[in-house]
C-alpha cells in the first residue's frame, strides 16, 4: 500500500472552480492521489470492521479478548493516520479522546475499551470508510482514470467502442476538475465529524480535567495546612510556652531570688528570638520574602544562591499574578531540590520566559537522569501546575541530561 500518509499536505482553501493553470492542475492531481489513498484504506477498514465484529460475540470466549488486544490497535493507527491527514486537509487538529487505560491488565483493558465511547467512533470510522467513504474517494480517481483508460485503448485498439467511449472525455475531465476538491474535502469533513471531538465530550472532558485538578489543589492545601499547623506547634507554639512559663517563674523569684530571676528573663528573651525564628521560616514557607520583594526573577535567583553546584538563571517575565508566580517558584525549588539530592549533576540551568499567553519554565541538569514522573516530588510540582491548568513533561533518560519543562496559561 501507497504510504500516502507521508505526503506533504496542504489545507484545501477553496473548493470553487479555479481558471485551468498549471498550479490548479498540480492542485487537482494532489487531492486525486490523497482520494486515492483514501480508497485504498477500504481494504484495511473494511478487514478491521469485520474483525471487530468477532471480538463481540468471540468475547465469550478468551478468543475474542486476543483477538481485540490486536485489532483495537490496529484500528487506533489507522485511524490515527486519517485523522492526521484530514485534519491538514481541513488546516485543523482533530484530535483523539480514548480513555485512559494505566493501570490495565489483558482482561480489563478490552473490557475499558467497551465503555469508551472514542472507540467506537473508531469503529464508526471502520464502516463509513468501507461504504460511503470509499465512494466519496474512488470518484475522482474514476473521472481522470477512466479517460486514460479510453484514449489508450483507442489508441492501441481503434475499435468503434472505444471511439464512442472517447467521446465522454472531455465531460469526464471536467467534472474530475470541478468536483475533485468538494469531494475531497468532504470526506475530510466527515471524517473529522466521526473521529474527532463533540462539544459535549470536550465540556465533559474538561469538568473531569477540573474536577481532578480541584480534588487534588484541596488535597495540596490540606496537607500544606498540616503542615504549618506542625510547624508552629513543633516551633514557635513551643518557645512561647516556654517564654511563659519562664516569666511566670521569674515573677515568683524575683521578691526571693533576684538573680534566678534575672536568668530566666534572659533565657525568656533568647526563647523569643528563636521563636521569632521560627515564625519567619513558616512565612517562608507560605511565600517567600525574596518572591515578594524583588519578583519572580529575584526569588528564582535567590533559589539557586545556595545550590552546590553552578545554576544558569534566565527569566525573561514580566511581572505576573502573585499565585502563578508562587506555583512557579516552588515548581522550580523542588526541581531544583530534586537535582541536588538525586541527580548527580555538575551544573543545571532554569530558563523562565513568557509569550504573552502562556509562561514556560524549563529547569534542566546534566546528571544521570532517570527522574520518575510520578515520584512524590515532580508529582507534588504536577499537582500544583495543574490548578492553574499548568503542564508539566520529564525528559530523562538513563544517563542523563533532564528536562523538567513546565507551562502555565497565564495571559497579560
Amino acid at each position: 500500500m501507497t504510504d500516502w500518509s507521508a505526503m506533504p499536505l496542504q489545507p484545501i482553501t477553496t473548493v470553487r472552480p479555479a481558471p485551468v493553470d498549471r498550479a490548479a492542475l498540480v492542485e487537482r492531481l494532489r487531492l486525486t492521489g490523497v482520494s486515492l489513498g483514501y480508497a485504498l484504506s477500504m481494504a484495511p477498514a473494511l478487514a478491521l470492521g469485520i474483525l471487530t465484529l468477532l471480538c463481540i460475540p468471540l468475547g465469550l470466549v478468551t478468543a475474542g479478548f486476543a483477538l481485540a488486544l490486536a485489532v483495537v490497535p490496529a484500528t487506533a493507527a489507522l485511524t490515527g493516520v486519517h485523522r492526521r491527514v484530514s485534519g491538514e486537509l481541513l488546516g485543523e487538529e482533530v484530535a483523539a479522546s480514548y480513555a485512559d487505560t494505566t493501570g490495565t491488565n489483558v482482561v480489563t483493558r478490552p473490557v475499558r475499551w467497551l465503555t469508551d465511547r472514542a472507540r467506537w467512533r473508531d469503529v464508526g470510522f471502520l464502516w463509513f470508510s468501507a461504504t460511503g467513504g470509499f465512494v466519496l474517494s474512488v470518484l475522482p480517481v474514476a473521472l481522470l482514470v477512466a479517460p486514460l483508460t479510453h484514449l489508450v485503448g483507442l489508441v492501441v485498439d481503434g475499435g468503434f467502442w472505444w471511439a464512442l467511449l472517447a467521446l465522454l472525455d472531455a465531460p469526464l475531465l471536467l467534472a474530475w476538475w470541478l468536483v475533485t476538491p468538494s469531494l475531497v474535502r468532504a470526506r475530510a469533513v466527515a471524517e473529522r465529524n466521526i473521529l474527532g471531538h463533540t462539544r459535549l465530550e470536550e465540556l465533559e472532558r474538561r469538568v473531569e480535567e477540573v474536577t481532578t485538578s480541584r480534588t487534588e489543589t484541596l488535597d495540596h492545601s490540606a496537607a500544606e495546612v498540616r503542615r504549618i499547623e506542625r510547624d508552629l506547634h513543633d516551633g514557635a507554639q513551643a518557645r512561647i510556652a516556654s517564654v511563659g512559663m519562664n516569666v511566670g517563674l521569674a515573677e515568683k523569684l524575683i521578691a526571693t531570688d533576684p538573680e534566678g530571676a534575672a536568668a530566666l528573663l534572659r533565657e525568656a528573651r533568647e526563647t523569643t528570638v528563636d521563636a521569632l525564628e521560627d515564625l519567619r521560616s513558616v512565612v517562608r514557607g507560605i511565600h517567600p520574602p525574596a518572591l515578594a520583594d524583588r519578583g519572580l526573577a529575584g526569588g528564582i535567583e535567590a533559589l539557586a544562591l545556595p545550590i552546590p553546584l553552578p545554576v544558569t538563571v534566565t527569566v525573561d517575565a514580566p511581572s505576573l499574578p502573585p499565585p502563578v508566580e508562587s506555583a512557579a517558584y516552588f515548581a522550580v525549588a523542588e526541581c531544583l531540590a530534586n537535582t541536588v539530592k538525586h541527580a548527580g549533576a555538575t551544573r543545571a540551568w532554569v530558563r523562565v520566559r513568557h509569550d504573552g499567553e502562556v509562561l514556560h519554565l524549563v529547569v534542566g541538569d546534566d546528571g544521570r537522569g532517570g527522574a520518575d514522573p510520578g515520584g512524590s516530588g515532580l508529582a507534588g510540582v504536577g499537582q500544583r501546575l495543574a490548578a492553574f491548568d499548568g503542564t508539566m513533561s520529564v525528559e530523562s533518560l538513563a544517563g542523563g541530561p533532564t528536562v523538567v519543562t513546565m507551562e502555565v496559561p497565564c495571559p497579560q
